[in-house]
């Protein structure tokens, strides 16, 4: 295996596990992994670390199987990190300032700089600000536009959506993976970075809920025209249903987990009441005989009350009725049989399961079809678009190179000049340098 373009790696840092994605953009567009790497995650719970340590080691498990797959192909060294928690939290903010080009034209460095700007406001004691995303713009009075570079105006404006986050978590994500021996490139919030291996552009358009169900956690992403409008972290995930079962059942945490992955369902209706399984007892003890309609009943009572915190946050982004792409559910307990009914039926709202294939190369759509890779995928794609930003962000403030009339007949273009004569680059830099010499001399005779 040959890696020809500049890979991307994502690093999710989960409750129940650790999973590393590397991969590349082909020449159609889509997304390639070339490599996965995962690890049972024994140091976070609900997305705070609360084992260093062994999240360490979590972490160097899962890029060492990585990087195993990638036949030395390419070094992981630096990683795009989700971040999730019940600390998480969003706010909404305007910022405004006055265009500095003379001739009134918005730019790309206009747009930093607004931006830029929004990490600066003041957070209360312990929070710090973790992304800033913009909504939408306000070019002196004209309102609503989504991309005013290019557009003449004096004033801009912009609405922003801000999510911050507890310092000493965040602190303590990134100690982790720098003891991990990886650099730290940017923290994304998980439902973000899930809905972009998700969602389709429509979807975000119309207006849709993503619902990420995670083993610590639930993330909440809701979009509409176009830009993300509210974000929020339920703490509650799978973990707290395994936790239900294993004490309902009172059976091992390992045991009500593969009960839960097999047989559970998230309503006790649709499961035969006369269906039994059996769980083995401790040594020396008879096993365990549990029906399948009170496995699902345990199920069904949690399930319900995390839709109804999710429903909540639908009802506090104040724009439920303007939600006609519904609900889609990813992550890993979005796996759960009859999941998707019964949040249409507590919700009145549509609701797919959101697979991450959207953007996915055909040779990876069959093995990462999972729900529970959304986020990992998401974090690639979302590194992806950051490179490409920072690309032509440096194309963007590179000055054209102008050259007097006189030096342009004398020598030729500019790459004429830099190759010299002999047609070498080092030949090329002293031919420059002769030049100016020489136009240097010219200079001293006229005077």
């Amino acid at each position: 295996m040959t890696v020809k373009k500049k890979a991307v790696i994502g690093l999710d840092i989960g409750t129940t596990k650790v999973a590393c994605f590397v991969g590349v953009t082909n020449d159609f567009g889509k997304l390639e992994i070339i490599s996965v790497g995962k690890s049972e995650s024994l140091g976070v719970k609900r997305g705070i670390v609360h084992n260093i340590e062994k999240t360490i080691n979590s972490i160097k498990e899962s890029v060492a199987k990585a990087q195993d797959n990638l036949d030395g192909q390419l070094t992981i060294n630096s990683v795009y990190v989700g971040v999730a928690g019940q600390h998480i939290k969003s706010l909404q903010h305007r910022g405004m300032l006055m265009v500095q080009n003379p001739e009134g034209e918005i730019s790309q460095a206009d747009i930093d700089r607004i931006v830029e700007d929004m990490y600066k406001i003041a957070m209360p004691p312990g929070d710090e600000i973790i992304d800033v995303i913009p909504q939408e713009y306000t070019v002196d009075a004209e309102s609503g536009i989504k991309d005013p570079i290019g557009m003449a105006g004096r004033r801009l404006e912009a609405n922003f959506h801000i999510i911050t986050g507890n310092v000493t978590a965040i602190k303590n994500i990134h100690k982790c993976v720098e003891r991990a021996d990886l650099k730290v490139k940017n923290l994304i919030l998980e439902p973000v970075a899930s809905s972009e291996a998700v969602l389709t552009e429509e979807e975000k358009e119309a207006g849709v809920v993503l619902v990420d169900i995670g083993g610590g956690t639930t993330d909440v992403a809701i979009f509409h025209e176009g830009t993300i409008r509210h974000t929020a972290v339920i703490p509650f995930g799978g973990d707290i249903i395994t936790e239900d079962i294993k004490n309902g059942c009172t059976i091992l945490k390992k045991q009500a987990e593969a009960a839960k992955v097999l047989y559970g369902s998230a309503i006790a209706e649709e499961t035969n009441e006369n269906k039994v399984i059996s769980i083995a007892g401790l040594k020396g003890r008879a096993p365990k005989e549990i029906t399948l309609k009170a496995l699902a009943g345990i199920i069904q009572a949690r399930m319900e009350e995390i839709i109804d915190l999710v429903n909540y946050e639908i009802q506090q982004s104040g724009i439920r009725d303007k939600l006609i792409g519904g609900i889609v559910l990813t992550g890993g307990g979005a796996q759960l049989q009859h999941i998707k009914q019964l949040f249409e039926y507590m919700t009145g709202m549509d609701t797919r399961i959101g697979y991450p294939t959207e953007h996915l190369a055909s040779e990876n759509k069959e093995i990462l079809k999972s729900p529970m890779y959304s986020t990992g995928i998401g974090l690639v794609l979302k590194g992806i678009e950051e490179e490409k930003r920072k690309i032509k962000g440096i194309k963007e403030t590179v000055p054209p190179v102008k050259g007097t009339a006189n030096s342009k007949k004398k020598k030729g273009g500019l790459f004429d000049n830099i190759l010299g004569k002999s047609g070498s680059f080092f030949s090329g830099i002293k031919d420059l340098f002769d030049m100016d010499l020489e136009e240097e001399e010219d200079e001293n005779d006229k005077n």
